[in-house]
Parts: C-alpha cells; sequence; structure tokens
C-alpha cells in the first residue's frame, strides 16, 4: 500500500521527535554528575574561612582550601581553625570539599624532608574536616620533568606516606606538568589506591597533551578536576568544556569540578559568577 503525502509527513515528523527524544535521553544518561566549586585562593581568600561567604553569595556548591602557607606554619593544621571551618560550614550550608598543600610549589616534596612531614599532616587535617581528597602539586620549585631524581625521590616520599593515607580512606591527588603516561608510571610504582592524579584540564592543554585522550585514558585514576581555561572568561577562550564533559562521562566521573580561574577581567566575585553560570550550563545540577 502506497503512503499518501501526509502520512510521510506525519512519518518523518514522529520519527524526527523519536530521535530527538533519544538523545536528550542519552544526553542525560551520559551526563557525569559534577558539582562545581571553587579554589579559595581564587577567590582571593586562601586559608580563610570567609571564602565559604563569598561561595554561597555566588552560587558554587562548595570551595577548595589551601592548608596554608609554611611562613604561617601551615595554619589548617591548627584545630582552632578547623573548627571555624567545620562551624561556618554548618552555619552558612556550603562545604569544603577537599583541601591543597600549595605550599609544596616553594618547599618540594623532591628535596625538602618538611614537604613529607607536611603532606602526612595533611592527612590529619583532611580526617579532621571529614574530607577525603588533598591536592599534592608539583610547581614551581617542584616541578618534576626532565627531573628523574626528583621523580624517583617523589616516588618514595608517597610510598612512606601513602599506607597512611590509605588507612585513613584519603586521596593524595597529583598534579603537575607531566602527561597522564608519566603521572601512571608515577602510580604504578608507588602501587596505593590512595594515590592518584588531580587533573586541571588547563594545565594539561597548555602544556600541549590531548586532554580529552588523557581523561579517558586515566579514567577512574582522577580524583578531581580543576577547571581551567587560559586564555579568557570560561566559554570565551579556547578550552572545549562540553568535550571535557564528554569525556568525563565516558569514564564514569562523579564528584567535583573547581574553578581555577586565571583571567578575572571584571573582578573576582563577577569574573567566577560568569564562569560559574557557563559550566551550569554545561554540567547542569540533577534535577
Amino acid at each position: 500500500m502506497k503512503l499518501t503525502s501526509m502520512t510521510r509527513r506525519e512519518l518523518l515528523t514522529s520519527l524526527a521527535a523519536a530521535s530527538l527524544a533519544l538523545r536528550i535521553k542519552v544526553l542525560k544518561a551520559a551526563s557525569p554528575h559534577v558539582k562545581i566549586g571553587a579554589c579559595d585562593w581564587t577567590l582571593g581568600k586562601r586559608t580563610d574561612p570567609a571564602a565559604l561567604e563569598i561561595a554561597k553569595r555566588l552560587g558554587l556548591d562548595g570551595i577548595m582550601v589551601d592548608v596554608g602557607n609554611w611562613k604561617e606554619d601551615l595554619p589548617l593544621r591548627k584545630p582552632e581553625l578547623q573548627k571555624k571551618y567545620l562551624e561556618m560550614q554548618k552555619q552558612i550550608g556550603v562545604p569544603v570539599s577537599s583541601l591543597a598543600l600549595g605550599t609544596l610549589n616553594e618547599i618540594p616534596l623532591k628535596n625538602d624532608p618538611r614537604a613529607e612531614q607536611w603532606l602526612s599532616d595533611s592527612i590529619d587535617v583532611c580526617k579532621a574536616l571529614g574530607l577525603t581528597v588533598i591536592l599534592v602539586p608539583f610547581f614551581g620549585k617542584g616541578d618534576l620533568r626532565n627531573d628523574q631524581p626528583g621523580t624517583d625521590a617523589v616516588v618514595a616520599a608517597l610510598k612512606r606516606v601513602a599506607p597512611k593515607a590509605e588507612k585513613t580512606g584519603v586521596i593524595l591527588g597529583l598534579e603537575s606538568w607531566l602527561s597522564a603516561e608519566q603521572h601512571v608510571d608515577i602510580l604504578d610504582r608507588v602501587s596505593s589506591t590512595a594515590v592518584q592524579v588531580y587533573y586541571d584540564v588547563g594545565n594539561s592543554q597548555k602544556a600541549g597533551y590531548d586532554i580529552f585522550k588523557e581523561i579517558r585514558s586515566l579514567g577512574r585514576r582522577i580524583c578531581e578536576f580543576h577547571a581551567k581555561d587560559n586564555e579568557d572568561l570560561y566559554g570565551k577562550g579556547t578550552m572545549n568544556f562540553p568535550e571535557v564533559r564528554r569525556a568525563m562521562a565516558d569514564i564514569g566521573y562523579s564528584g567535583w569540578m573547581q574553578i581555577e580561574g586565571t583571567k578575572m577581567p571584571l573582578g573576582i566575585e563577577e569574573s567566577v559568577r560568569v564562569d560559574l553560570n557557563y559550566l551550569r550550563s554545561v554540567f547542569p545540577r540533577e534535577p
């Protein structure tokens, strides 16, 4: 039987509608479950509980907190400051999501014994605050590129600290200029579930790596993400966040993505607000 022209149009319309519905369903199913926070240093309040108030105003899901400067004896190690964070979280309704030991960029884990002790102490801070991730950075003086002896020293230090992290349920997330393959080599040598990769999409793009391939390659060995665009506010620069989302979905990622803004043309709060609004359009909140 021959279809009439109207029937054919109706059939094509129905098929198009079904195809659209299927694409939407697949997109929702593939969307990673991401909470969007910001680094307290990006908010201009490093190791300062006032960052929680800014986060509340901006509508962030939480904040990453730096343990503090070594010249100030890493203030977050002090119980009184920990207590203040715990009280403010409860009062304001915005959580601390994870910690960062930024001072290791100046006092490197690869060649200063103080750094290993501070990393161990930060595990205790994590436990006291009820957190599970510490960002362990290797930039500045701690850079591991073309430094095999330094890398070997870091592997040795991580082997000594990792058992404590495992016992307390804390993950040490390594962030550096190294490639995914080089990070995996370190992780394999340390051989601990407590040592993973803290993946910064902006840093990896700047280093010239294929960030989408790297995310898929690292998979579940990524503990958390930094969102970054080195060129402009998010959505206006060169970082392809929709493709980042697809790569995160492919590895089944569920967790935090922290805004680490490098461009603040509108001032801190308004620039972070623009970045957050853009990320919300790519990583919508669950209904």
